[in-house]
Parts: structure tokens; C-alpha cells; sequence
């Protein structure tokens, strides 16, 4: 019973239940986000809805709403948390210069004495 109450208690396990939870939430967000933009198309080009098209009798009209859905979805994704998380990671979370250990001093020595053996 221990072993079960560390693995629940762990701070990864926590952690990913938030991005759960909040993952679904966007969901929902980008979902309602993606009903607006295929209504507003629909106002300008007819109708959003292409689930009834079916050009020579194939039914691609629901292939062409799901990509539309997917392109829509994928835009907001990259636009509203990859460029905005970017952005922070260079802003704030600048790496540090990792220190020189032992290892690459001497090999840097032993390059510069190999280049100097081959001047003489």
C-alpha cells in the first residue's frame, strides 16, 4: 500500500492530471473557437458545412469539414500556446554557459600541443 500512495503522490503523476484537465478545457475553447470561424466562412463562401457534398456521388464533403476543423485547430494550437511558450522560453528561461570541467580543459591543451608540434 505504501509503493501505491508514493506513485499517486508522485509530482509527475499530478502534474499530468493538470494537463489533463486543462486540456480538455482548451478542448472545449478551440472547439467552440472552430463552430465561430466555419460559421463565418459559411456566412462569406455559402455554407461551412460541406457533410452533404459529395461531388460524382463520393462523399468528401465530410473529409473537407474535418480538415477545415483540423487546419482551424491546428492554427490556434500553434498560434495561441507553441509561438507564446517560445517566446517566454527565450525570454526568461535563457540557458546558462555550462562551466568548463576538467575533461575539456586538458583537451583543449592537448589539441594546442598537437598544433604546435605541427608548426615546428
Amino acid at each position: 500500500m505504501a509503493g501505491f500512495k508514493k506513485f499517486l503522490m508522485q509530482g509527475n503523476l499530478v502534474q499530468i492530471a493538470v494537463a489533463f484537465i486543462i486540456g480538455t478545457a482548451f478542448a472545449t475553447v478551440v472547439t467552440a473557437f472552430t463552430t465561430v470561424v466555419m460559421d463565418l466562412i459559411g456566412k462569406v463562401g455559402g455554407s461551412a458545412d460541406f457533410s452533404s457534398y459529395k461531388p460524382g456521388g463520393v462523399h468528401v464533403g465530410l473529409f473537407i469539414t474535418a480538415l477545415l476543423a483540423f487546419i482551424i485547430l491546428a492554427a490556434v494550437v500553434y498560434f495561441g500556446v507553441v509561438k507564446p511558450y517560445e517566446a517566454f522560453h527565450e525570454r526568461y528561461m535563457k540557458e546558462e554557459a555550462a562551466e568548463a570541467t576538467e575533461v575539456d580543459v586538458l583537451t583543449e591543451i592537448l589539441n594546442e600541443l598537437r598544433q604546435g608540434q605541427g608548426r615546428s
